[in-house]
């Protein structure tokens, strides 16, 4: 089936790390665009971090110098290694395609 299917998040205290994984398929997975976006209860859905064919990145204000994305394309893989976490980074994580596919979601909490 395809799809897109994230993992790695969890709870973890302020100022600490954790790496998410978004994996594809050959149908899902997309060399020309990838994304995270991220959603916190009450908010709309945000951009977090974007990463393009030729491997040029692009960041959300509130993300940049903390975050930073990467993919493996061989593993149609897409990740996202966040730094210096804070409690306002608590959301659900997303990975999105260039075609509209979203994956189902992992949950990111951050405690003060």
């Amino acid at each position: 089936q395809a799809q897109l299917a994230e993992s790695g998040g969890g709870l973890v205290q302020a100022g600490g790390s954790l790496r998410l994984t978004c994996v594809g398929s050959t149908l899902t997975f997309s060399v020309r665009a990838m994304a995270w976006y991220r959603q916190a209860p009450g908010k709309e859905r945000e951009f977090v971090a974007g990463i393009v064919g030729g491997g040029d990145t692009k960041y959300g204000d509130s993300v940049k110098g903390r975050f930073t994305i990467s993919r493996d394309i061989r593993a149609n893989t897409v990740y996202l290694q966040m730094t210096s976490l804070k409690p306002e980074d608590t959301a659900m994580y997303y990975c999105k395609n260039d075609r509209g596919s979203w994956g189902q979601g992992t949950q990111v909490t951050v405690s003060s």
